[in-house]
C-alpha cells in the first residue's frame, strides 16, 4: 500500500490557523493531498505553508471567515484555480461560544451559530456544489469531513449554545450524508472529546480546568494526533461505503 494514500486529491481545511485545522493540514498533507489552508489569520496560514512546502508539500493559503457566506464560494473557487478540483473538505473552524445562558449576549450567541453551524452548512453545500461538477462526486472521491464534538450529545455546563450549535452540526451532518447519497458524496463528523487547544488552553490550567480533568474517568485531555486516523479514514477510498456517520473520540470522557 502508498504511504501517500491521498495523492493526487485536494483537500480544504477552514480554521487552520491553529490548533486542530493545523494539525488536519500536515496529516493531509503528509498522505499526499494538496492542501488550501483557510482562515481569518492569514499571517499564520503562511508560516503553515511554509512548513508543508518544506516537508515536500504543496499548499496554499487563502483569506475566509466562514461566518461571511458570501465568502465561502469564491474561497473555493480560489482553491480550485490553484491546485485542482476539491475532493476533501474539512470543515473544522469553530469558536467557544462559552457562557452561562442568564449572561448570554446575543452577539455571542449569533456569531458562535455563525461559524459552527451556519459556516459548515454552507461550507459542505459550496463544495458539493464543486464536486458535483467537477466529477470528482461521480467518480466517488467526494469527502465531506464536519468537526463536531461530544458536545453535540452532552450537555457541558456552562456551554448551551456550543452544545446547541455542535448538535446542529451532527444533526446537518446525517441531512446532508442522506440528501447526497446517490450523487455519491459521503459526509461525516468527528466528535472529539476534550482536546487541549488555543480554545480552551487558558480553561484547563485554571483550578477549575484542573478539577474537570480530574472528573474525566482516565483523568486526561487527549493527545493532539488522537484524531489522525479517523481523519485518513474518512478523506480516503474507505469512506466510499461510509456516510452519515459521527464518530467519537473522546477517550471514555462522556462515558
Amino acid at each position: 500500500m502508498t504511504d501517500k494514500p491521498l495523492a493526487g486529491r485536494v483537500a480544504v481545511v477552514t480554521g487552520a490557523s491553529s490548533g486542530l485545522g493545523a494539525r488536519f493540514a500536515h496529516v493531509l498533507s503528509d498522505a499526499g493531498a494538496a492542501v488550501a489552508l483557510m482562515a481569518r489569520r492569514t499571517d499564520r496560514l503562511e508560516s503553515l505553508v511554509a512548513e508543508l512546502t518544506v516537508k515536500g508539500g504543496k499548499a496554499v493559503a487563502i483569506a475566509l471567515d466562514v461566518s461571511n457566506v458570501a465568502a465561502i464560494g469564491p474561497a473555493l473557487d480560489e482553491a480550485q484555480a490553484a491546485l485542482g478540483p476539491i475532493s476533501i473538505m474539512v470543515n473544522n473552524a469553530g469558536v467557544g461560544g462559552d457562557g452561562m445562558a442568564l449572561e448570554m449576549t446575543e452577539e455571542v450567541f449569533d456569531q458562535t451559530i455563525a461559524v459552527n453551524t451556519k459556516g459548515v452548512y454552507f461550507g459542505a453545500v459550496e463544495a458539493a456544489r464543486r464536486m458535483i461538477a467537477s466529477g470528482v462526486a461521480e467518480r466517488g472521491e467526494a469527502r465531506i469531513i464536519n468537526i463536531a464534538s461530544i458536545a453535540a450529545f452532552e450537555q457541558l455546563g456552562g456551554l448551551t449554545v456550543y452544545c446547541l450549535s455542535k448538535a446542529a452540526c451532527a444533526s446537518l451532518t446525517k441531512g446532508l450524508a442522506r440528501e447526497w447519497a446517490r450523487p455519491r458524496i459521503a459526509v461525516n463528523a468527528i466528535c472529539p472529546g476534550y482536546i487541549e487547544t488555543e480554545i480552551n488552553s487558558d480553561w484547563f490550567h485554571t483550578e477549575g480546568g484542573e478539577k474537570q480533568i480530574k472528573g474525566f474517568p482516565r483523568r486526561r485531555l487527549m493527545e493532539g494526533d488522537v484524531l489522525d486516523e479517523a481523519l485518513l479514514m474518512l478523506a480516503g477510498r474507505r469512506a466510499h461505503f461510509i456516510t452519515g456517520t459521527l464518530i467519537t473520540i473522546d477517550d471514555g470522557q462522556s462515558l
